[in-house]
């Protein structure tokens, strides 16, 4: 069953209802026997000229919201859709940016971040003041919404300096007080390489604290990834550049709301030397007890693509030996990202490419990061942008975009966790950086 709508923008918007309807009993046993289960999936066609994203959130009902750019000869918007039931599907999208606000275009989604019927999606905005020597200037803005995405209102800047420069590769997360923490990186001070900022507003979006530098010499289009835990710290990781071109993920923390951070720690020590931004971005999450998980790319000093995870349990001080979640000898692994549970259930996503296929695996850890799941293929066409997000009952939904020409598609599917395994933990040798 297909339908069509027409949004506001004219684009076409088709929507396949359950069209995998078998894969709902699809599940998968791993080494110790416990299941996992995959909901339908649920395809929309866009025949525009390109579309960004997504990002996907899911709350504790199950019910799915997305975040993704659509772009139309030269006419670029930011929209949104949620589901109107638990697992999907989306209902008709709603443009989230004004008529007169251009996005800028990046190969990044816009963030998003849901509390109740409050949701808060971060772009970047074509600089008004854009003049031909500063190409790439832009504007971070945070658009709101009171109603459930129904509507939004008018977007509010977040950075202020005012410079004709790009504030851009942004992370979002909503604190559990409430405060919108907002992450990005910013050449406002004119050196070669870009610092990482912050911004936290405690009034739902509609005024933001004075911009805040945590570093410098950062990786200019790694973009930067936010967690908050359950009682409040904040934290912070991007890629630096260390001396000799060494790209290291660092990891940095607040325990005072984002009004300070820390000095940030090297998380894999991976010494990848490499003379330009990778654009490969870190993942984060924290679970009830308070474990840090990274989820990161890095060819290291061997110079082999892989994707590994490593874990803290002292507030990202120090981080266990990083274990390689990539298995497939024959792909080019890339763009992970990851979800964590309250209780420790770990998802993470990536591309698996090889010359011909682009594919979308996932692969899951039920404790707490001790192991993991062999990597499952996801997409049915050439994917790619994967991301996830995880709900309190370890219901989690994957998006991904596929290219079938003339057209493109987003995908968005349910994957349904197993109860966390009680086990008895090793302790592993921690290390700094």
């Amino acid at each position: 069953m297909r339908f069509q709508q027409r949004t506001s923008s004219r684009r076409r918007w088709v929507i396949g209802l359950s069209i995998f309807p078998m894969l709902a009993s699809l599940v998968w046993a791993d080494d110790s026997g416990s299941l996992v289960t995959f909901g339908p999936k649920h395809v929309t066609v866009h025949q525009v000229k390109n579309v960004v994203g997504p990002s996907v959130q899911i709350d504790d009902e199950g019910v799915i919201s997305a975040a993704w750019v659509e772009e139309e000869k030269e006419t670029r918007a930011i929209l949104f859709a949620k589901s109107e039931k638990p697992g999907g599907p989306l209902s008709s999208p709603v443009r989230v940016n004004g008529p007169s606000e251009n996005p800028y275009y990046r190969q990044e989604s816009p963030a998003v971040a849901t509390r109740g019927n409050e949701v808060f999606i971060t772009w970047s905005l074509t600089h008004p003041k854009l003049t031909p020597d500063k190409p790439f200037s832009s504007e971070l803005r945070l658009s709101r919404s009171n109603d459930g995405g129904r509507s939004f209102a008018p977007s509010t800047l977040v950075n202020d300096d005012g410079q004709v420069i790009n504030h851009t590769f942004d992370a979002m997360q909503v604190a559990p007080d409430g405060g919108v923490h907002v992450a990005w990186i910013d050449g406002r001070e004119g050196k070669k390489d870009p610092g990482t900022f912050v911004a936290k507003s405690t009034d739902q979006g509609h005024t933001f604290t004075q911009n805040r530098k945590v570093d410098e010499n950062t990786c200019v289009c790694c973009r930067t990834a936010l967690a908050t835990s359950t009682d409040g710290i904040v934290y912070l990781a991007w890629r630096k550049i260390l001396d000799g071109n060494v790209r290291e993920i660092v990891v940095s923390r607040s325990t005072d709301g984002g009004m300070t951070f820390s000095s940030p720690t090297i998380v894999g020590n991976d010494r990848w030397v490499y003379p330009a931004c990778p654009h490969r971005p870190a993942s984060l999450g924290v679970d009830r007890r308070g474990r840090l998980y990274v989820v990161w790319y890095t060819e290291g000093d061997d110079e082999t693509p892989s994707i590994y995870l490593a874990y803290s349990d002292d507030q990202g001080r120090t981080f266990s030996q990083k274990t390689q979640l990539n298995r497939s000898k024959g792909t080019f692994p890339d763009h992970p990202q990851m979800a964590v549970d309250h209780e420790g259930r770990v998802v993470v996503v990536w591309e698996e490419q090889s010359p011909v296929r682009r594919e979308v695996v996932v692969s899951h850890s039920l404790d707490r990061g001790q192991s993991f799941s062999a990597p499952v293929k996801l997409n049915e066409k050439n994917g790619q942008t994967p991301t996830v997000a995880v709900n309190k009952q370890g219901t989690a939904v994957l998006g991904w975009k596929e290219h079938v020409m003339p057209a493109h598609r987003l995908v968005l599917q349910t994957m349904y966790l197993a109860p966390v395994k009680i086990v008895a933990e090793k302790v592993d040798s921690p290390h700094g950086p």
